[in-house]
């Protein structure tokens, strides 16, 4: 934890003392690309958003967790929210497949499954949030509702938070 805290510290740090913004007003989004970290409610790892147009983006985040790795991609739809141009609404879906190790996979609704060896992990993933790109910088904030259904070492359905720093271009 105290990795990340660092890791987290420098990157704010460097995005914050950058001169030049290098975000792009380009129809219906204010960038191309971001990349940044992603904490989740199961997994904490490194994220990538790439517009293919100005309301659709794909969105890959490779995330860790205590016993494990996990390679989620999806298709989301952008908006503006609200009339504010720095704000946008997302939603979407996509996947995820990954390994964990014997432990505890510990769920929000209180009923934890508890592994003996390790397994795979597949199943299909929804997205619905908002992102808010600070003006006149490259940093971007989101939130975000992930619903996602567990099919190899299920099946049972979760719903996890998830909160992200971007660096746009």
């Amino acid at each position: 934890m105290k990795k990340i805290l660092f890791i987290l510290s420098v990157s704010v740090a460097f995005l914050l003392i950058s001169k030049e913004s290098h975000a792009q007003e380009t129809g219906g989004q204010n960038y191309q690309t971001a990349i940044g970290l992603k904490f989740g409610g199961y997994e904490n790892g490194i994220s990538i958003k790439y517009f293919a147009n100005p309301s659709v983006a794909f969105e890959g985040v490779l995330g860790f967790r205590d016993h494990g790795v996990v390679i989620t991609g999806l298709y989301e739809f952008n908006q503006e929210a609200f009339g504010v141009p720095e704000l946008k609404f997302y939603y979407g879906a996509g996947a995820h497949i990954g390994s964990e190790s014997s432990g505890v996979y510990k769920t929000f609704d209180g009923i934890n499954e508890t592994y003996n060896g390790s397994h795979i992990l597949l199943g299909v993933d929804g997205v619905v949030g908002l992102e808010y790109i600070i003006p006149q910088s490259p940093i971007g904030i989101s939130i975000d509702l992930n619903p996602r259904a567990e099919l190899a070492s299920g099946p049972f359905f979760d719903l996890a938070p998830g909160l992200g720093l971007k660096y746009t271009f």
